[in-house]
């Protein structure tokens, strides 16, 4: 799938504030410093539309930006024509930035999780992973209430040119074996990295045949 046009359209503190547009919300989602700001302004085409930040978990409200769209709506309601074929994608607050202060975090907890549990607009959410480390706790917990959820999600290597060929093998087989450990079938895995402008046509057109 080709990306025409790529906008910002609208941030929002709880999922009460989302437009009900009938259009449908691919969302991404990783710990803090991952680099998803960096992927999403490599799917969208357009630099420095997500802000990459140096400081982890700038990232407090959802976002959303409009993709191959015309005029999106209000929050908070629905007025705005949207041509045939435009989607959102949505980026996450990050978790599990230790420097965040507890009732920071908690928000974030709680925003991420009434989202991805309850939002009927979000037909996939993408977790990304960075694939220099180990399987760490943390994401694997995530992804374990996705599933006791029923959330539908893929994993997202970041940052693969960090690593040489052999490694950034061992490291995707290793976050495989760990995740068959609790799953019976692997989920969708995406392996990206930013600087080399790798696997965004592969994450494209998993969106764009989940818009037929």
């Amino acid at each position: 799938m080709k990306i025409t046009s790529a906008k910002f359209a609208f941030s929002s503190g709880k999922i009460s504030q989302i437009p009900d547009d009938g259009l449908r919300e691919f969302a991404f989602i990783g710990r803090s410093n991952v680099g998803k700001s960096s992927l999403i302004n490599m799917l969208c085409g357009v630099k420095g539309l997500a802000k990459v930040s140096g400081t982890p978990g700038k990232t407090r409200l959802i976002n959303h930006f409009l993709m191959n769209g015309g005029h999106g709506g209000a929050a908070g309601g629905k007025e705005g024509a949207i041509s045939k074929g435009g989607w959102y994608l949505v980026d996450l607050p990050g978790y599990g930035w230790a420097r965040t202060s507890k009732s920071v975090r908690e928000g974030f907890g709680k925003l991420i999780t009434d989202y991805v549990t309850k939002s009927d607009k979000m037909w996939f959410l993408f977790v990304l992973v960075d694939v220099r480390l180990e399987p760490q706790k943390i994401d694997m917990e995530f992804m374990t209430m996705l599933g006791e959820r029923g959330v539908p999600f893929g994993v997202v290597f970041t940052k693969a040119d960090k690593l040489g060929t052999n490694a950034l093998a061992a490291n995707v087989a290793n976050h495989k074996q760990a995740l068959l450990k609790q799953w019976e079938e692997l989920p969708p895995t995406f392996v990206t990295s930013s600087e080399r402008r790798q696997g965004g046509e592969e994450i494209l057109d998993f969106i764009g045949n989940n818009l037929i």
